[in-house]
């Protein structure tokens, strides 16, 4: 296992993903950033929901692209992404629990 710093709307978060991944993880950490620095000011929202927010918008991309391209969104992920999906999940969840306190 490897880890990967990422900095998403004026936050620092580690992330640990799988040796080799660590650019790919990088790349979907700035994307994540991207989204979140298009929403302007939202540094009074929780990190939870700031990160809602930019799952919504790019889930709301994937499915404009995928119905552009004809094809249904498939229902299964890629080999890997679900353990990575819920190891994020996890950190989230007990990033959130810490902010409430």
């Amino acid at each position: 296992m490897s880890n990967v710093k990422l900095a998403i709307g004026g936050r620092h978060f580690t992330v640990a993903c799988a040796e080799g991944e660590e650019d790919h993880v990088t790349g979907l950490g700035e994307m994540i950033a991207s989204k979140i620095d298009a929403m302007g000011d939202i540094s009074s929202q929780s990190e939870t929901r700031m990160l809602l927010f930019a799952a919504l918008l790019l889930a709301d991309e994937l499915h404009d692209a995928t119905a552009r391209s004809g094809e249904a969104p498939s229902p299964s992920l890629p080999r890997g992404t679900a353990q990575r999906l819920e190891t994020i999940a996890d950190r989230l969840e007990n990033l959130a629990s810490r902010l409430e306190g």
